[in-house]
């Protein structure tokens, strides 16, 4: 990454001219934490580059998938197709994505770099996607469009602020009242191995240049299979790649959050958590963490401590991906429950990205059923026979009444539902429900 701090030896030199203006022989102000920030994306955009977006076109050909993606926001309302939707932080492809999935939405995005603006225009312009408008703006001055906006997404940007309550109190002013925000941070314990290489950059005095980032991935990856990093570079798919490589360990800011932070985050800025947007890992009900000595106590506490000390027992979580709404929001957002009556009239919709295999079942069952989103191992789902008939009832359109009828043990049957919900293989459609 350049230094910004060059432009200080032009002034410097100017000096000795003492035929030129006063004001011109002046250093130029240092620069602040936003302009490093701009730089080293300029230097290194992420994510990397990609000229193909027909993965993700064929893809959302299937309806399901764009309606399971509304109903995490909006469990009780019906799509709209021609939202306006914001995409803050644009980085290089994740605005075009949105409009080519999306093609009766608007699609407005930021970024504070031109380099990663320049290669969204060339997938612009390549799929023809007239609904996207793009802008160079800083997070801080999304007021200056003038918009309001029904769905807001921001992933992997706001912790890289140098205050990032200005960032989300920026958007929450620009978020519709009824409208919804899908954010993902940095999270704090999983990061650990990181902060420690990050320190560990700071101490050599590395930088971002090419020879530094191959040498940095060649010490990472003669490291220890103990070393607290080893994971990390395990379960991420772009660490090898030299601008991830940079975006790790060589950001110049960078924070994480805890569960109790984040919470605490949101409420400062006016915000109310709804819900992860994959939950099992942080219910205590769900995979390993229903088996502990402990899950009694833990399923005792408030769903808000429950996510705290399930965040403490996994301890690996690096990212925190979450839904969040205004908190003056005139609706209940997320407002699924399984007391009273009210989860009969649920329409379930299966996940898309949902597998159920059948060939590796373990002994006694029928099928195990994955979410390929969660990373932990321990989330595979084993259901029966007679729950694999639920499942596969389960059609998008049939209300868990109409699923429900003649089943054999009710209460075990509608417990069945609301594993499904609990383990994010299902979404509800709560529209007639409330």
């Amino acid at each position: 990454m350049a230094d910004p701090r060059a432009a200080d030896l032009s002034g410097s030199q100017g000096q000795e001219q003492t035929h030129m203006p006063r004001e011109e022989t002046r250093a130029a102000a240092p620069a602040t934490p936003a302009d490093v920030v701009r730089a080293f994306y300029e230097s290194h955009p992420y994510p990397a580059p990609i000229g193909d977006l027909d993965r993700h076109r064929d893809l959302y050909r299937n309806p399901d998938r764009r309606r399971a993606l509304s109903l995490l926001l909006w469990p009780t309302e019906k799509s709209q197709a021609s939202r306006e939707i914001l995409v803050a932080g644009c980085g290089t492809s994740q605005a075009a994505i949105h409009a080519l999935r999306e093609p009766d939405t608007r699609v407005t995005a930021i970024d504070i770099s031109e380099t990663s603006l320049r290669h969204t225009r060339d997938l612009q312009r390549k799929y023809g996607l007239r609904n996207l408008d793009l802008h160079r703006l800083a997070i801080e001055e999304v007021g200056q469009l003038g918009q309001s906006f029904d769905q807001i997404v921001c992933t992997g940007v706001l912790h890289h602020l140098p205050d990032p309550d200005i960032g989300l109190r920026a958007l929450r002013g620009v978020l519709a009242s009824g409208g919804a925000m899908h954010l993902m941070v940095y999270a704090a314990y999983g990061r650990a191995g990181i902060y420690m290489m990050q320190e560990y950059c700071r101490l050599l005095g590395a930088d971002a240049s090419e020879g530094e980032l191959r040498d940095l991935g060649a010490t990472i990856g003669a490291l220890s299979a103990d070393h607290p990093i080893a994971g990390v570079v395990r379960r991420a798919k772009d660490f090898r790649n030299p601008d991830a490589l940079a975006d790790a360990l060589l950001h110049p800011q960078d924070r994480a959050y805890t569960v109790p932070q984040l919470y605490a985050w949101l409420e400062r800025c006016g915000l109310s958590f709804g819900r992860w947007h994959e939950q099992a890992p942080y219910l205590p009900q769900c995979g390993a963490m229903a088996r502990m000595a402990h899950a009694a106590r833990l399923a005792s506490l408030s769903p808000r401590l429950q996510h705290a000390a399930v965040e403490l027992l996994r301890g690996t979580m690096a990212k925190h991906n979450f839904i969040a709404y205004r908190d003056d929001r005139p609706a209940e957002s997320q407002p699924i429950a399984f007391d009273g009556d009210g989860w009969r009239g649920y329409v379930p919709l299966r996940l898309p990205w949902t597998l159920c295999i059948r060939d590796r079942a373990p002994a006694g069952f029928a099928a195990v059923l994955i979410n390929r989103a969660h990373t932990y191992p321990d989330l595979a789902l084993p259901i029966d026979m007679a729950q694999e008939r639920i499942l596969a009832a389960i059609d998008g359109s049939r209300s868990v009444d109409e699923i429900l009828q003649g089943a054999a043990g009710n209460e075990q049957a509608r417990r069945f539902i609301e594993q499904l919900w609990e383990y994010d293989q299902i979404v509800f459609d709560a529209t007639s429900a409330h």
